[in-house]
């Protein structure tokens, strides 16, 4: 299995620029399509960017398409997500996730097995 730590997140104003970051350990970070969620207080958990495991496939949520990009690099068994024109709605707490398989388009909580404890994104306005 694989263990995953975020790490990255905070406060920032609207329209500003932060990078989150997602630490592999365990078995090979490149065996997984790795995957972005969050939550906000009192909703559930929500897609926003997976990609597959040779960073040559992305996916992103209509909510964040244009504005985050999420990248990976195996050779630091590192997943990564670059946000970009943040907006107060972008606040969450955000989870990195890893799925056994090939197929990397993946939006369900249920679709991922393994997950991070999550990093705090705070967007004032």
């Amino acid at each position: 299995q694989v263990q995953l730590v975020e790490s990255g997140g905070g406060l920032v104003q609207t329209g500003g620029s932060m990078r989150l970051s997602c630490a592999a350990s365990g078995r090979t970070f490149s065996e997984y399509p790795m995957a972005w969620f969050r939550q906000a207080p009192g909703k559930e958990r929500d897609f926003v960017a997976a990609i597959s495991k040779s960073d040559s496939g992305t996916y992103y949520a209509d909510s964040v398409k244009g504005r985050f990009t999420i990248s990976r690099d195996n050779a630091k068994n590192t997943l990564y997500l670059q946000m970009n024109s943040l907006k107060p709605e972008d606040t969450a707490v955000y989870f990195c996730a890893a799925r056994t398989g090939t197929l990397y388009i993946k939006t369900v909580v249920g679709d991922y097995d393994y997950w991070g404890q999550g990093t705090q994104v705070t967007v004032s306005s």
